[in-house]
């Protein structure tokens, strides 16, 4: 998940917004969370607005401490598809995005690269007003599934440019897909056929994993969450990893580490909550969502001495 907070923008000098636009700087702040923050990754675009920018709507680039957030949706009418444009690799931040990662892998090689992609429903309802979306998503299945499968064929692009490029994981993040919202027969529908059209496409095409990051209370989904193609599944903070493994006990866990408590508590309090997801047995220790730009390095480290404490007992 994005650890692209403030003091490591000044460490790297490599600030939000310019970051968002400039791969070298973009390479420069995700660097910075790999060595001086302890993650054990290098993760790009720092946002979700890549994809619907790319394809038509309008977007404010935000500021140091903001994330970027559409202020124009693409289309205005679900029949209004046809309108949007397709991603082009070679051009604006996607172009930005994949030279990114190329430089990557050059600079680090030894660091995992993953590629961050929008999911298809946040992508969806990212394009279009979101009460126009999930409305349709009763009302107008039928043209929502032409826009859900244009998202898809314009991920499918962005997301081959990232692999061609050296990216060694694709992490599909779709918030707008939780439970609370769709509940289970929609999930079923809308987002699971969509979300492993697009891991299969990855695993098949470049032998690469993908992580699928829901938000919200997953709870309802129940089982559903085992049918989702991808090798992990990532929840938020409200889900225990206990209950994640119940639901998904065929796939790597990810998570769950409450990004208010990372931003807020003490490190020790972190380092704690860090050990306790270990012993529940998570697959991947990580923040439950996107952290906010706020955080201290510090907190973000306290996580990895968790990790590396939790190594240096485990006899292999």
């Amino acid at each position: 998940m994005n650890m692209a907070v403030t003091e490591l923008m000044d460490a790297a000098d490599s600030c939000w917004p310019e970051a968002h636009s400039d791969s070298e700087k973009m390479v420069r702040l995700t660097l910075a969370a790999n060595r001086l923050a302890g993650v054990e990754n290098a993760g790009i675009p720092f946002c979700m607005t890549v994809e619907a920018e790319a394809m038509g709507a309008e977007v404010y680039l935000g500021t140091r401490g903001t994330e970027p957030r559409v202020t124009e949706y693409a289309i205005k009418r679900l029949d209004e598809v046809g309108r949007l444009r397709p991603i082009n690799p070679e051009k604006g931040r996607v172009k930005v995005c994949v030279d990114a990662i190329r430089i990557l892998k050059k600079a680090a090689p030894e660091t995992p690269v993953i590629a961050n992609l929008s999911g298809p429903v946040s992508l969806a309802s990212s394009l279009i007003d979101p009460i126009i979306f999930y409305k349709g998503l009763i009302t107008d299945k039928q043209n929502v599934h032409k826009l859900m499968g244009t998202v898809n064929e314009n991920l499918v692009r962005f997301g081959d440019a990232m692999a061609e490029a050296g990216a060694d994981v694709i992490c599909i993040a779709d918030p707008s897909a939780t439970g609370e919202i769709l509940g289970k027969n929609t999930f079923a529908e809308f987002a699971i056929p969509y979300l492993n059209v697009l891991t299969a496409h990855f695993r098949e095409k470049f032998g690469i994993p993908s992580i699928v990051h829901i938000c919200g209370d997953v709870r309802p989904l129940g089982g559903l969450l085992s049918e989702i193609d991808a090798e992990a599944v990532s929840v938020d903070a409200m889900v225990s990893i206990k209950t994640l493994r119940e639901f998904a006990p065929n796939k790597v866990s990810m998570g769950n580490v409450s990004t208010y408590l990372l931003e807020k508590g003490a490190p020790d309090d972190i380092a704690k909550h860090g050990e306790r997801c270990l012993r529940a047995g998570v697959g991947i220790l990580a923040p439950a969502c996107g952290i906010s730009p706020k955080t201290a390095v510090t907190n973000i480290k306290s996580l990895s001495k968790a990790t590396l404490e939790r190594r240096s007992t485990v006899k292999v």
